[in-house]
């Protein structure tokens, strides 16, 4: 069993101004998107978008990861909850976001931005598309610092004991299985492949199959949310959320291949 790391979740304190890992992580993340995305632009991988497109993006998908990934927890997870507490939904500061509302959330931002520019919806998806895992990472990461999403109890060598969790248990570190997969094993995929020219919406597709296909697997290992636990099958919601996902990747996958082959 490993010792779990004893993180203060303040990472800088500047008089009353207090900077949380989480916060920074996910900084970091939109940062690196950025770096990353601009790369792509300037050594000519895309010919439909500019930096200060980049940046625009960048910054209406933040309030699309914010409000979608808020109102995707508000419906996905605690639904009665919230009717009978709606000023609850503006709380923030107490956490609850959804991945799957977030993605909803940037997928609405990137259809009203192609329609702006009236370009192609899957010529900005596939371009995006490999920027996010690395970004997905980092927020994994502050999950981590945190000592939150922490994983099923196990007899691992390598698991660890989540003072957060109150009950002593080994647990496995889900956290950083979802850092490895979704985060850097991903990124790996979806650069290597999109670094050739692709038919239309296929990086895309390849992106649903492989996030969802990750998260699917990790699920496994990562305890259930106390107020929900296993729903039908044994599953849990973010299993049965990531399923279409991977039912959506493999049709749009399947549909391009075959247009490219015609």
């Amino acid at each position: 069993m490993l010792q779990y790391p004893k993180f203060d979740p303040v990472a800088l304190q500047i008089g009353p101004l207090a900077i949380h890992w989480y916060g920074l992580m996910y900084l970091l993340g939109f940062a690196l998107v950025y770096l990353l995305g601009r790369r792509r632009i300037t050594s000519g991988h895309t010919t439909t978008l500019n930096v200060r497109d980049l940046e625009d993006l960048i910054f209406y998908s933040v309030l699309g990861v914010v409000l979608g990934g808020r109102l995707g927890y508000v419906l996905f997870y605690k639904p009665s909850y919230y009717l009978s507490n709606p000023l609850e939904v503006l709380y923030l500061w107490q956490g609850g976001m959804s991945f799957h509302g977030g993605l909803i959330g940037v997928i609405l931002v990137m259809l009203l931005f192609a329609r702006k520019k009236k370009l192609p919806f899957f010529a900005i998806s596939d371009f995006i598309a490999p920027l996010i895992p690395l970004g997905l990472g980092f927020g994994r990461l502050g999950n981590f610092i945190n000592g939150e999403l922490w994983g099923r109890p196990t007899d691992v060598p390598w698991a660890m004991v989540f003072p957060g969790s109150g009950d002593g248990l080994a647990r496995h570190p889900s956290q950083l299985y979802e850092l490895g997969l979704e985060g850097i094993v991903l990124f790996v995929l979806l650069w290597w492949f999109s670094s050739k020219p692709r038919p239309l919406g296929q990086v895309s597709a390849l992106f649903l199959m492989g996030y969802g296909t990750f998260r699917f697997l990790v699920e496994f290992t990562r305890e259930p949310d106390n107020f929900l636990g296993l729903l039908a099958g044994g599953l849990s919601m973010g299993q049965w959320l990531s399923v279409p996902m991977v039912a959506l990747g493999a049709i749009m996958f399947s549909l391009t291949a075959k247009r490219s082959s015609r």
